[in-house]
């Protein structure tokens, strides 16, 4: 990972209604509502992950691996407007992004595995994908759906968030096609509550949290290998 990237604390709790109730009410009164949000704060994403040929990405989370990138594209409200790649990179208990704007031809190309004319971009994160795609094969494997719920401040660029209705493409990487059939990896439609920051938490946002979700313990969720869990891979 390049050393000019920054690092972040990122924890993730299941929540319940309830809490969920409680805490957005309370946040929406002492933080930003995401700009990208409608009149309810929410917006739709749809990401389309990569892996290798080997998997790694999904048996690295699963074994635990301290330092770790996943590859993604990302849309937002099912629109071609903004397309994002992006390299999400953990390094002990920490996290990174990178992201790149990308048109929807270079979008095409990397979905059908194409890394040509990779190889002479400036671009460092283009060129981790051409290494990746030719050494490692990487491709697109999941879609992974879900209703995002944002509240943000500028004090340690804090961001909560509340995602819902997690739901994965399976087998498609038609990342455009609004009528892809999904599935919901959970149950019972469990929601999941995502806080980062850069260094230290504002004191009273940690309190809200201990106040309104005292009782979720934080865990190692990953939207991703949920996605990917009814292809039986665990064994």
């Amino acid at each position: 990972m390049p050393a000019n990237i920054p690092l972040r604390h990122e924890l993730k709790f299941f929540v319940s209604p309830k809490q969920h109730f409680l805490l957005s009410r309370a946040l929406d009164r002492v933080l930003w509502r995401d700009p990208n949000g409608d009149e309810n704060n929410e917006y739709h994403i749809r990401s389309l992950y990569f892996d290798t040929i080997y998997n790694n990405a999904y048996f690295d989370k699963l074994d635990g691996v301290q330092n770790r990138d996943k590859y993604r594209i990302r849309i937002y409200n099912m629109s071609d407007k903004i397309i994002k790649l992006e390299c999400k990179t953990k390094v002990g208990t920490l996290i990174s992004k990178r992201s790149l704007t990308i048109p929807r031809d270079l979008c095409d190309q990397l979905i059908a595995g194409d890394p040509a004319g990779l190889e002479t971009t400036r671009s460092g994160l283009l060129g981790d994908v051409f290494r990746e795609m030719t050494v490692n094969l990487l491709r697109p494997v999941v879609i992974v759906d879900y209703v995002r719920e944002a509240y943000l401040h500028p004090a340690e660029e804090v961001r909560i968030t509340f995602d819902k209705q997690l739901r994965s493409g399976m087998r498609s990487i038609d990342l455009f096609d609004p009528y892809v059939p999904t599935i919901p990896p959970f149950e019972h439609n469990e929601m999941i509550l995502e806080v980062k920051f850069n260094r230290v938490l504002p004191p009273y946002i940690r309190d809200l949290l201990s106040t309104y979700c005292h009782d979720a313990l934080p865990s190692a969720i990953s939207k991703y290998t949920w996605c990917r869990a009814y292809e039986g891979m665990e064994a």
